[in-house]
């Protein structure tokens, strides 16, 4: 589920090893960043404590059959008083991974104003997300439908692709999905920056 940009599939090569991709994790406080974060390095489930500042981590993921990609996440603490810092982390940021409780509802209303807002910025036009609905094995969790229509997910516009990824981050499950879709778009724009570079 996702706009234009993200229904791309891998049709670029891969950026050189060398060379990381930086991710900003955001999302409310308690939507499972850090798990996400953690089961993605360590593909375990590993218990943390909400995060007062932020974590980060160089992770190197396999992509599709082969091809390594280097991340080098920022999981930045969702707590109403740290949100303003967001966009320190999202500066120059390759693709935002926003990461919502499906089974909030009562918070979905929260979580759209915070995406809306950063996906906003001028510094982050373009920038393709990734929105991780997490908990979706859980039986009372949204539905993609229902997550997407909260959030207003059409409403980012053709300038922001983005990605609606159902996902279980304590067993990992659609966390490398989601990865890939990000990976595509984010290739996508890089192709496409490049182009409008030679027009000029």
């Amino acid at each position: 589920m996702g706009n234009g940009l993200s229904e791309q599939h891998t049709i670029f090569p891969s950026l050189p090893s060398f060379q990381s991709l930086h991710i900003a994790i955001l999302g409310l406080d308690c939507a499972g960043k850090t798990t996400v974060l953690y089961r993605l390095q360590f593909n375990e489930f590993v218990n943390t404590v909400p995060t007062k500042g932020f974590n980060t981590e160089k992770i190197k993921v396999t992509l599709g059959c082969s091809r390594t990609v280097t991340f080098h996440f920022w999981d930045v603490g969702g707590q109403e008083k740290l949100r303003p810092l967001w966009k320190s982390y999202t500066r120059c940021t390759d693709g935002i991974i926003f990461v919502v409780d499906s089974v909030d509802a009562e918070r979905m209303e929260e979580a759209k104003t915070e995406l809306h807002k950063i996906t906003r910025l001028s510094e982050n036009q373009g920038v393709p997300v990734l929105v991780v609905a997490n908990k979706q094995d859980l039986r009372n969790s949204l539905t993609l439908v229902e997550i997407e229509k909260l959030l207003a997910l059409r409403e980012l516009g053709a300038a922001s692709p983005w990605h609606l990824q159902p996902a279980c981050a304590i067993i990992g499950d659609g966390l490398k999905e989601g990865l890939e879709r990000l990976h595509d778009m984010i290739l996508k724009r890089r192709k496409m920056l490049r182009q409008q570079k030679k027009k000029r």
